[in-house]
């Protein structure tokens, strides 16, 4: 949704996020984190895993698309109560652009729903709209 008057987003002023390390994104109700073979690679390599081996473990193939399985009860498999992502350094696009998702940002009381349930979101660092719009781009749309 863009202001009447101007190309501009809703959110021209930019929106803040700090990850909090909450887990609150990688835990709770079944989801799909999705991957491609780039960054399956990338995870087993950062594990000290073959690509076949990571697989064979951690993937599951839905449609013609890839996710990453989870824990009973929907929780990431690489998410640890105690150490948090296991993986973070090498963790998915679909991570390491939350959440600034399209459909977190289409409007503001998309956005609003989001700080309800994403302690970071809304406060700490400033994102410009370029940097928000740049992000939302890499999410996985196929």
């Amino acid at each position: 949704m863009t202001t009447p008057a101007t190309d501009e987003p809703w959110f021209e002023d930019g929106l803040a996020f700090t990850c909090t390390q909450c887990g609150n994104c990688c835990t709770g109700a079944p989801g799909f984190v999705w991957v491609n073979e780039e960054e399956m690679s990338r995870i087993a390599t950062f594990r000290g895993e073959t690509l076949e081996q990571f697989s064979m473990k951690f993937v599951r193939r839905v449609g013609n698309r890839y996710s990453l399985i989870e824990r009973p009860g929907g929780d990431c498999i690489f998410w640890d109560k105690s150490h948090g992502c296991t993986v973070y350094e090498a963790r998915p696009v679909q991570c390491r652009t939350w959440p600034f998702w399209p459909e977190n940002i289409e409007s503001p009381d998309t956005w609003k729903a989001v700080t309800k349930v994403c302690p970071g979101s809304g406060k700490g660092q400033l994102f410009s709209v370029e940097e928000i719009r740049a992000t939302a781009k890499r999410v996985h749309t196929s």
